[in-house]
């Protein structure tokens, strides 16, 4: 039992689940487009969500968003479920498959048996798809991989099931109902309108621009308030959650250029492609905050990159975005 369903590799998880799926159903977006319109630009710093002891610190929306969003906004009908019981969640998934339906899930990295064991860590909010099952083992598209993976029954079980922080619970996804004809431009317009009201106007310190501003704030206080170990450590986890974990960091900022430079030409609107030029020095921006805080952590140039130098750095940041998103909250589009 396997549905004809094409594997895509892309550069995030939520992405690709969401594009192959509506590929699927004949739906064809790209990995920006998909990105731009489900509003998945974001930022945060969370002192309150503790990921291995240490503040969450996020370069994207909560997962499942995006998801939501784009077919949300698509008029696309989708259904969602999350268990207790995983036997139950392993048997609805078995219906599914068996009826040619393809279904998208939430599991945990730790455990999958396919990533290599540098990249295994304690993170629950990867997403797949899975498409068949053949004996005892499962088909999945995951599309941060080359090609189709398989995992065991228990296996697949296991991930589906994580414990730690966000815990999966089995949930899982699936697409119910496809409008004839999308509307796309409109789409568009949202997503972009709503990104740039959570980068600019969310009254909280940890979100949007005031985000990046706060947490810019907080680390030039960190070596006198944590001591130089966990100073660094915090660094350290910043730096994880910008270039490595599936918060997206500088790439995202790459991948929306992507976007604004594809909606200039269905928008007809050139001052989107001045504004795509513009997101792409945001990411080189937060490329170089990665690689100064990475010196600074190793303490490659013997204590000449100091927290306050890394904190001026993200506030130069903060004011290049809010220059970008105010730009694009006012746009005709």
């Amino acid at each position: 039992m396997k549905i004809d369903f094409q594997h895509n590799q892309a550069a995030h998880c939520e992405n690709g689940v969401t594009s192959n799926l509506l590929q699927f159903y004949g739906i064809t977006l790209s990995e920006p487009m998909i990105f731009g319109m489900g509003s998945g630009y974001f930022f945060s710093h969370m002192p309150f969500i503790k990921l291995n002891g240490m503040s969450v610190t996020s370069f994207r929306v909560w997962p499942g968003w995006i998801f939501k969003r784009v077919t949300h906004r698509l008029g696309i009908h989708v259904r969602r479920k999350k268990y207790t019981n995983p036997d139950k969640a392993m048997q609805e998934l078995d219906e599914l498959l068996a009826k040619g339906q393809p279904v998208g899930m939430l599991v945990g990295v730790f455990h999958l048996p396919y990533f290599p064991r540098e990249y295994r860590f304690h993170f629950n909010a990867h997403n797949i798809t899975v498409f068949g099952k053949e004996g005892d083992r499962y088909f999945v598209s995951d599309p941060v991989m080359e090609n189709v993976e398989t995992l065991s029954y228990e296996e697949l079980k296991k991930v589906r099931f994580a414990r730690g922080t966000y815990p999966p619970r089995g949930r899982m996804y699936y697409i119910d109902k496809v409008p004839a004809q999308p509307e796309l431009r409109p789409a568009i317009v949202k997503g972009i309108r709503k990104t740039a009201s959570d980068m600019l106007t969310i009254p909280l310190p940890m979100f949007g621009i005031d985000g990046i501003r706060y947490l810019a704030k907080n680390l030039r206080k960190w070596p006198v308030k944590m001591g130089a170990k966990l100073a660094a450590l915090n660094l350290a986890q910043v730096i994880r959650m910008l270039e490595e974990i599936g918060t997206g960091g500088a790439g995202f900022r790459f991948i929306y250029a992507a976007f604004l430079q594809e909606c200039a030409e269905i928008l007809n609107q050139p001052l989107l492609n001045e504004a795509s030029v513009e997101m792409t020095a945001i990411g080189d921006a937060w490329r170089n905050f990665a690689w100064q805080a990475a010196r600074c952590f190793k303490n490659r140039d013997n204590g000449a990159i100091t927290y306050d130098q890394l904190a001026d750095l993200l506030m130069d940041i903060a004011d290049q975005e809010q220059k970008v998103f105010s730009k694009l909250r006012t746009m005709e589009l």
